[in-house]
């Protein structure tokens, strides 16, 4: 992220009020814009020496150039390691790398060795994505990355094959009715199995905490400055459980906030269409008819999702254990990286 690079004076956080939910969807739609994937090596350290250039004082003036390498830095850049995320877990490759393993789940009459293929395959990249993208401050051994992993495979396929079995009996309800029933069964699982996925992921986030820093106003930055720091060296307070417990809980529900429509719209919608006389005529544009469908939803989707909550969280000082109490910055802030 930019605030890793060096510099003692401070980039903008955005182009938008992050204070508000449509500024936040307008920077999170820039973070997720998948043209950033095009920039290759090159592109990032052409982009890295811009954001320097004005973190330095050589540019005096944020211009569209620099907002641009700030759009591609923090897009590629982890914000806590301030290295590359590997480029099919970032999310701005969110929706390419989720689209095959979405088409497969959703294929009708998968039946449950299918079912719990894609379930594997889904699960699999979540917890690749969750990982590549949570707080550094507490990291995850491999042995419980394994333990995450195969309990969130678990329970996803638990969760499809029991309503798979379970539709099919339902005696009372029409056939219509139980069309859409399975349609919506990947659904079920992946809201549930995403949202365990993530406390999965990210639980020794919870056991240990993550770090909290002071919110800085203007004149601590310019102490900063003079003392030539960047924000970025500005110590830790210590780890929060509560600031933890918050930053998992948000993210798991932005992960449900953001399958829900990818799940039901794209498969509701299909079952309309292959009523109508065109598809019936022409079975074989299903599929490309239900892979545009998911590609629309998920593009319009993913920043909405995003946004419901701020990526760099502040909180009262006072809201979090006592030892940080009286401790925060501006306001009483402090702030903590949420993770994506």
């Amino acid at each position: 992220m930019s605030a890793s690079l060096p510099g003692t004076r401070a980039l903008p956080d955005s182009q938008y009020d992050l204070g508000t939910y449509w500024g936040r969807v307008r920077h999170t739609a820039g973070i997720t814009d998948p043209r950033t994937l095009l920039v290759g090596s090159a592109g990032l350290e052409q982009a890295k020496k811009l954001l320097v250039s004005y973190k330095t004082g050589q540019m005096k003036e944020m211009t569209p150039e620099l907002w641009k390498a700030k759009k591609i830095v923090d897009s590629t850049l982890h914000p806590d390691t301030g290295e590359p995320v590997f480029l099919p877990f970032r999310m701005s490759c969110f929706v390419l790398s989720n689209l095959v393993v979405t088409v497969g789940m959703l294929t009708p009459n998968l039946g449950n060795r299918g079912t719990i293929a894609w379930q594997i395959a889904n699960q699999s990249l979540n917890v690749a994505i969750n990982y590549s993208n949570s707080n550094k401050s507490s990291p995850l051994s491999w042995s419980k990355i394994a333990k995450s992993y195969f309990l969130a495979v678990g329970a996803s396929c638990g969760v499809a094959v029991g309503l798979n079995s379970l539709v099919p009996r339902l005696k009372r309800v029409s056939p219509s009715t139980k069309l859409i029933l399975g349609r919506l069964v990947p659904f079920a699982a992946v809201a549930s199995a995403g949202a365990l996925n993530v406390f999965l992921m990210r639980g020794e986030e919870m056991r240990t905490g993550i770090d909290v820093y002071p919110v800085l106003g203007e004149a601590d930055k310019t102490k900063l400055a003079v003392e030539g720091k960047s924000e970025s060296e500005v110590a830790s307070l210590g780890k929060s459980k509560t600031a933890a417990t918050l930053a998992v809980a948000e993210t798991a529900l932005s992960r449900v906030l953001n399958s829900s429509p990818i799940m039901v719209i794209p498969p509701l919608i299909l079952v309309r269409l292959q009523s109508t006389e065109w598809l019936k005529r022409n079975p074989r544009f299903t599929t490309p008819v239900n892979l545009g469908l998911i590609l629309v939803t998920s593009y319009a989707v993913l920043p909405l999702a995003l946004a419901a909550f701020p990526q760099r969280q502040k909180v009262k000082a006072d809201s979090l254990e006592e030892e940080f109490h009286d401790r925060g910055g501006e306001g009483g802030l402090v702030v903590f990286n949420r993770g994506i």
